[in-house]
């Protein structure tokens, strides 16, 4: 698949390694020479520098044979015009744009993006996106990510491993004997910074971050396995109150009944312009990283406190300035990875990654039609991937152990009616059967070829 990626930001930098090491032909398309350099000299693309709505730059990057454009420059003008542009001259035959500006997104406003007027077939709004993420993750108290699949029947775990924890030098193997009631799949492990697929004779260790699947009903039990019994936060400050804490309020309003936000904003307009949105949420003007700003929010009493404004020192140290005033988890919003092997050390329980989510979202969309739901795991450690076994499938009728998969596929949960089952090396996939496997990068491509022939991606 030809693609262009307008824009060498964090995002689009990401979208394009990525889709390159799957063997994609990428174009990245970006202003600044700096960024352009950076791309030539770190990844396997054709980098071009000019202004990505104009035709010429679009053409100079071949937009006549792409597939697929992804328009995640900083402007949201210029990703709107280089798909209309992809589109009236170079008849692209999918475009997604990556739009901040919640004026374009209001739903008075349905039918800008029509095909008729100006054709978006995707839009990423990635404050949107990022609060549903910090949403999700308050549903598993004591994770730090949690991604719900197959209609939420199923989730992906990440935890870490306290020195409490029941189950650290327990090899994975000896895990459902010594918990039998213990019906999960432990996918992944970070441990001192590198990730890997472990193996059933593998350790947990303490300060290891764990990805397991397992049953949504069955998820409580385990984290308690992992020494995590947290209860659901039902006092919340969000510090930061533009468009992500705005989302994250009403989310928290909409979906999470009994929990109550408050938030906390310290530019005066950015605050009453959040309480004009929430009029029946409290918004303080003030620093969060004040302790009287934070008491008069009530940091004492708050199960969590969640950090999501604008910048990342400020998130990071009002988290753990509210931790230490009585805040029991702590989730921040951090832009610069390198800052992330840090964080939980200090005590920041959950870091969201911004990049990470929008360009998780962005494939999903780009790999739609053959997979359902696509979600990034860490950074390049890997896919959860979703898809229907048909009738069809080479795979329907065999054992997980007699197929011919590639290395990095490991198979997390099947769906089969109303039951979920955990799959073992003996298990049958059968017809119909909707499967929840993950991936490495490196297998990504293959996986998808296989997928293409024999299964019906959805």
């Amino acid at each position: 698949m030809k693609v262009i990626v307008c824009g060498a930001g964090r995002v689009g930098y990401n979208i394009a390694r990525q889709l390159s090491l799957e063997n994609h032909d990428v174009t990245v398309v970006d202003s600044s020479e700096d960024n352009i350099r950076s791309v030539n000299e770190t990844l396997d693309v054709q980098a071009l520098q000019g202004f990505a709505s104009y035709p010429d730059v679009l053409e100079r990057a071949n937009a006549a044979d792409a597939d697929l454009l992804i328009a995640v420059t900083q402007s949201d003008e210029v990703n709107m015009v280089a798909c209309q542009v992809a589109h009236s001259l170079f008849n692209v035959p999918t475009k997604l744009a990556r739009v901040r500006n919640q004026s374009y997104l209001r739903p008075i406003w349905a039918d800008l993006f029509s095909r008729e007027n100006m054709p978006i077939d995707v839009i990423i709004s990635p404050e949107l996106e990022v609060a549903r993420a910090i949403s999700r993750d308050l549903v598993v108290p004591g994770a730090f990510d949690t991604i719900p699949m197959v209609e939420g029947r199923v989730r992906v775990i990440g935890v870490r491993c306290n020195e409490d924890c029941p189950v650290i030098n327990t090899p994975l193997r000896q895990l459902t004997g010594v918990f039998p009631d213990l019906h999960i799949v432990v996918v992944g492990i970070i441990r001192d910074g590198k990730a890997f697929v472990p193996s059933a004779d593998e350790q947990m260790l303490a300060g290891d971050d764990v990805y397991f699947i397992a049953d949504n009903e069955h998820v409580p039990r385990a984290m308690a396995v992992f020494g995590h019994e947290e209860r659901q936060a039902r006092r919340i400050i969000i510090a930061g109150g533009g468009n992500v804490g705005v989302f994250l309020a009403q989310l928290i309003r909409d979906e999470h009944p009994g929990v109550y936000a408050r938030i906390i904003e310290s530019n005066r307009e950015g605050a009453e312009r959040a309480a004009r949105r929430l009029p029946d949420t409290t918004v303080i003007n003030g620093n969060a990283l004040d302790p009287t700003i934070l008491e008069e929010a009530g940091v004492a009493v708050t199960e969590a406190i969640v950090a999501v404004t604008n910048d990342d020192e400020t998130n990071i140290l009002g988290s753990l300035l509210a931790k230490r005033h009585g805040a029991q988890r702590a989730i921040a919003l951090v832009n610069n990875t390198n800052y992330s092997p840090l964080i939980t050390t200090l005590g920041v329980d959950a870091v969201i990654s911004p990049r990470s989510i929008t360009a998780s979202t962005i494939l999903q969309h780009v790999r739609r039609g053959r997979i359902r739901a696509v979600h990034s795991l860490g950074e390049d450690f890997g896919e959860m991937m979703e898809a229907e076994i048909l009738e069809t499938s080479s795979l329907a009728g065999l054992q997980i152990r007699e197929m011919e998969l590639p290395d990095g596929v490991m198979f997390g949960a099947i769906v089969r009616g109303d039951e979920v089952i955990t799959p073992r090396s003996n298990t049958i996939v059968n017809k119909g059967d909707r499967v929840v496997i993950f991936v490495r990068p490196a297998a990504v491509r293959e996986i998808e070829k296989l997928f293409a022939v024999s299964l019906e991606f959805f």
